[in-house]
């Protein structure tokens, strides 16, 4: 849990009992644990509705690639030799 321990968890717990107090200890504890419960809820919520999305929607066949690059050239045709009909 963030590299804390359950010592140093423990020691945490404590001065913070010590600083806020036995009244407002379990108030800011229980805010504390309802806040991160909506965050879970809600984060769960926004996963769902991602992978509903990518469900819902189907992808494109994938197409090869018809555009030949400069650098490549069709097999059919026949590159000239620099020796065959060039002027001297």
């Amino acid at each position: 849990m963030f590299g804390i321990g359950m010592p140093e968890l423990i020691v945490i717990l404590l001065v913070a009992l010590i600083v806020l107090g036995p009244k407002k200890f379990p108030e800011i504890v229980r805010a504390l644990g309802q806040g991160l419960r909506e965050f879970k809820r809600a984060l769960s919520d926004v996963e769902k509705e991602i992978s509903s999305d990518t469900d819902a929607k189907p992808r494109p066949p994938k197409t090869e690639d018809k555009h030949e690059t400069a650098d490549s050239t069709p097999k059919n045709v026949h590159k000239p030799d620099s020796t065959e009909g060039g002027a001297s």
